[in-house]
């Protein structure tokens, strides 16, 4: 594409469509977009768009999907073609900073993340002088412009905040001190003596403020691996400044926004957020301004109000006394019984009151009222913060505290019996209370692992928490039906089985209530109480003790999908899905109802899939209705694929990405189950699947070849017979697939099923050019994991055509070729091989070379014999060699960038591992004794010369074992 006039406009015209809200118009052009973005100067039009366009929607559309082309396209992926030419690629580096830099607030925070994103990749090799065309800005005075640096540096730095260690990484964060540390420390100070100056200016202020937040975030990046020493010469101007900053209150940056945190809160909380680092890492260092620091934050602390725009400064304030508390250091600052009772009653019980914005998140914003109290991403909330300090100061001061804490549970819980519809909200902080007292630790997996002695969990749970949940109404009190539930969940390691069992039919009739928490929270208590692993490895609630409730179970939870504000959620599905693996064959029954709702909700989000999880566990539930099923009745196949037929045929025509991966496990896993002959409403889809189009997503290529191979598993001979002049597409996939590090073994699993399942004459003309297309691979790039790969191809070859037919066609290639693979490949790699079926394969292909391939016995290849034992005795009595080069480094699939749908695995249409050999051969020594055996009879003398000439004594003894236990000798 031309930088032209012309061209401008037409990605103009496209760019207005995107944002169209019917779907007719809006989707051929995102597709137009797609189909161009390949194209040299596509990035460079976007960019001059952004810059000279006259409608403002124009320049942020076009600044967005400048943003998402560079995130998808720009990294380099090893075997792949690379999606942005050169000459793109360098326009780009020289134009983004100064072009970010000039432009408006809303376009400079993309083009910001665009410059993120490349520097991820490119910084600092690719693109030396980024930071020092950065720094130089800092001189320009300009804060619209220094912002737009310090934003850009913010999010170029943040990943050292969760990076690993390393000496790459060292080697990058001193570049960046160097460059850095002293011209931020300077306009730290610039900064904060403007801010003085403009003490009475509100607007100066805010810019002013803006940039203090973003140097503060600065610091915590650069400070988070490890103390520079630059940092910590200079501790005196940072600490004493963010001193005073903490102290700091101008009526003009005071918001009356309720909701939003204005800039001096944000400034605040960052602050306390950098105190808190020092305080955990740096502690020693830290230690002369730590008193003033606790001070200053205990102080903000008592003053500051219950308004939401507090949350983050109150969590992060309480955070850093948290993390001040547990450390032995500090323990004498908090020794003091009143300063214990002060800590208690002026921060940590206000912080846990439920208040009125939290009553509107759980009425109205419930999904994120959900994700934040259930799982865990309440890192920012008040009662998360006080319940970690809470448990900060159990860790020195247990009994105190819980002495404390008791009295406060016990006034709540008789407020509350006062008058119940009132003060409901003292029974909610006081569960609170004691899970936070009750919690040492937690995870997502066992729920609390660790409890304090000190409280009576099951006593609690019969008199406190029970009650509410028999209550004749499951809408009565939902914020207390929620709390009990999630004290179920939280603590169903400590209750009793028995009480576990009581709550079952509880929660199971809390799946119909109107609250969205509640029967989310219902859903999810029921999928975690399944899931509780009792002896011998099984579950701790068993299907015989489900038996009464499995009809209403599966009614409520069906039923609890069509409620409001649930048709996509994800718990529900989650605990179908568990249900279904618990109950097995109890589920028989209702098949055919719950397979009828799951395709009708199958369609409807396949119109527009935008809940990943939701999607996998529905997937997952239908592939366990058809494995349970055919399980007891291989027969029922076919109704499920006439119940799932339809929709998938839909979601395959109108190319819905994210379930492709899905539906073609789904038919592998039906496939599968046939026994018979391949169903031609199969073999109608055949074709389709050698598409080209198909395989360029990653995401699609595991299922895809496995529902390859579960054709040729299933339908060889009706391929060879009915779709022979598909062979070459099929060999097609073959060859693209071998040709990339990530995906080559899932070449050799298409190779090897095509090796074992086709008739021979149908692959006959193909054969040779199979094993060249193999042999350019292993020159061109050769990795230990496609050498494994190979060793397990050809042996398996020699099973199927016989150790004669392998020697042929290796040495119709190129003369001696047999013996080259042998002394190359095969003795020196075998060892590598893993996996018992994989071992197996070779262990059965190398005897036959030894004892069915004649030129091994009287050529120049004799040589090789014994060698060749040697290593097939070593592949089965050593160790498995798992060394692997150095220099090699192979791309793990989950880390190819973009929107590709990565594949997701399903669980339950898991494949049984197929040994091709299992009939034939059962122990494979046994196997060697005995056909060794056999060659000695054919040629008396010869084998037993050529063991006692060069076999290794240990490698002999192994032998003898093998001779012994077949009950065979070596003439």
């Amino acid at each position: 594409m031309e930088l032209s006039d012309a061209n401008l406009q037409t990605l103009t015209e496209y760019l207005k469509k995107t944002l169209d809200p019917d779907p007719a118009i809006r989707r051929p052009a995102e597709k137009f977009l797609e189909s161009v973005e390949g194209s040299q100067n596509y990035p460079l039009l976007l960019l001059t768009l952004l810059e000279k366009s006259q409608e403002s929607v124009i320049k942020v559309c076009a600044s967005v999907t400048f943003k998402n082309y560079i995130k998808r396209n720009w990294r380099i992926v090893e075997d792949e073609p690379n999606k942005i030419c050169e000459s793109d690629r360098i326009a780009i580096k020289a134009n983004i900073v100064p072009l970010m830099l000039s432009s408006p607030e809303q376009i400079q925070k993309q083009l910001s993340d665009a410059i993120s994103i490349i520097g991820r990749e490119d910084f600092p090799q690719k693109w030396p002088d980024l930071l020092t065309e950065m720094v130089n800005r800092f001189q320009s005075g300009d804060f619209h412009v220094i912002n737009g640096v310090l934003r850009t540096a913010h999010s170029l730095f943040k990943r050292y905040r969760h990076e690993f260690k390393s000496n790459e990484l060292w080697t990058e964060i001193k570049l960046v001190l160097d460059a850095f540390a002293l011209p931020l420390t300077n306009l730290f100070k610039a900064t904060i003596e403007l801010c003085s100056t403009h003490a009475n200016d509100a607007s100066a202020l805010k810019v002013l403020f803006s940039s203090l937040i973003l140097i503060a975030k600065l610091f915590y990046s650069l400070n988070f691996q490890d103390l520079p020493e630059f940092f910590e010469d200079n501790m005196e101007t940072w600490m004493t400044n963010f001193h005073s900053l903490l102290t700091l209150d101008n009526k003009l940056l005071q918001t009356d926004d309720e909701e939003e945190a204005g800039l001096l809160e944000l400034l605040k909380s960052q602050i306390c957020d950098n105190a808190a680092l020092y305080a955990q890492k740096y502690d020693e260092e830290f230690q002369p301004y730590l008193p003033r620091f606790v001070t200053a934050i205990w102080n903000l602390l008592v003053t500051t109000g219950q308004e939401v725009k507090y949350d983050l400064l109150v969590s992060n304030a309480i955070q850093f006394l948290a993390s001040v508390c547990e450390r032995q250091h500090y323990k004498h600052l908090f020794e003091d019984q009143n300063t214990l009772t002060s800590i208690c009653e002026k921060v940590i019980v206000p912080n846990m009151e439920f208040r009125a914005a939290d009553e509107e998140a759980f009425e109205d914003n419930s999904e994120e009222y959900i994700r934040r109290d259930l799982e865990g991403s309440d890192i920012d909330t008040r009662r998360r913060a006080a319940c970690d300090l809470v448990r900060g100061l159990c860790k020195f001061f247990e009994g105190p505290v819980t002495g404390i804490f008791s009295g406060y549970v016990n006034s709540m819980l008789q407020e509350y019996a006062k008058n119940p519809s009132v003060n409901w909200k003292h029974k909610d902080a006081a569960i609170y209370l004691v899970t936070s007292l009750a919690s040492k630790a937690q995870t997502q997996k066992h729920g609390i692992t660790q409890a304090n002695e000190l409280v009576n969990l099951t006593e609690f749970f019969v008199n406190h928490i029970q009650p509410d949940l028999k209550s004749a109404s499951v809408n009565e009190f939902p914020v207390l039906k929620a709390d009990g539930i999630k004290y179920i969940m939280i603590f169903r390691n400590q209750v009793p089985k028995e009480q576990l069992l009581i709550s079952i039919p509880l929660l199971i009739n809390h799946l119909q209530a109107e609250s969205i928490v509640v029967h989310t929270y219902a859903a999810h208590a029921l999928e975690r109480l399944f899931t509780m692993r009792g002896t011998n490895n099984t579950t701790l609630i068993t299907a015989a003790e489900m038996a009464p409730f499995v009809e209403v179970l599966l009614t409520n939870l069906f039923k609890a999908l069509t409620l409001p504000g649930s048709s996509e959620n994800e718990y529900i599905m989650k605990a179908i899905m568990r249900s279904f693996s618990l109950l097995q064959e109890s589920i028989i029954p209702y098949i055919p109802s719950v397979i009828t709702q799951l395709t009708q909700k199958l369609l409807a989000v396949s119109k527009n899939p935008s809940k990943p999880h939701f999607n996998h566990y529905m997937f997952e539930s239908i592939c366990l209705s058809i494995r349970i099923t055919c399980k007891a009745n291989p027969d029922a196949v076919g109704s499920f694929e006439e119940a799932l037929f339809m929709v998938f045929t839909e979601i395959l025509q109108n190319d819905v990405q994210e379930f492709i991966p899905y539906v073609f496990q789904v038919m592998s896993l039906l496939l599968e189950m046939h026994k018979n002959e391949i169903p031609s409403s199969y073999m109608a889809l055949f074709p389709h699947l050698l598409q080209p189009v198909l395989w360029e997503r990653t995401g699609n290529i595991p299922p895809l070849v496995r529902l390859l191979q579960a054709y040729l598993e299933r339908g060889a001979n009706t391929i060879a017979s009915a779709a022979a002049d598909k062979i070459p597409g099929l060999l097609g996939v073959f060859q693209k697939l071998i040709a990339s590090k990530a995906n080559d073994h899932q070449g050799f699993y298409l190779l090897n099923s095509i090796i074992e399942h086709m008739p021979p004459e149908s692959v006959d003309q193909y054969r040779k050019q199979i094993f060249i297309l193999l042999f350019q691979r292993l020159q061109n790039s050769k990795t230990t994991k496609f050498i494994k790969s190979f060793l397990v191809f050809i042996n398996l070859y020699c099973i199927k055509y016989g150790a004669l037919a392998l020697q042929e066609i290796f040495d119709s290639i190129q003369p001696k070729m047999f013996g080259m693979v042998l002394e190359k490949i095969i003795i020196p790699e075998i060892q590598k091989v893993s996996g018992q079926v994989e071992k197996k394969i070779c262990a059965v292909g190398i005897t036959k070379i030894l004892t069915e391939c004649p030129p091994m016995m009287d050529t120049e290849y004799t040589k090789l014999w014994t060698p060749l034992l040697q290593a097939l005795i070593g592949l089965f009595e050593l160790p498995e060699d798992n060394t692997i080069p150095d220099e090699e480094h192979f791309i793990d699939i989950e880390d190819t960038p973009g929107y590709q749908t990565a594949f997701s695995q399903l669980a339950f249409a898991g494949k049984k591992e197929h040994d091709p050999v299992g009939q034939m051969v059962n122990n494979p020594r046994i196997h060697l004794a005995q056909s060794l055996h056999k060659l000695s009879t054919a040629c008396p003398g010869r084998v037993p010369s050529m063991l006692s000439t060069s076999l290794n004594a240990e490698a002999l003894q192994y032998l003898q074992g093998y001779l012994q236990a077949a009950s065979v000798t070596l003439l």
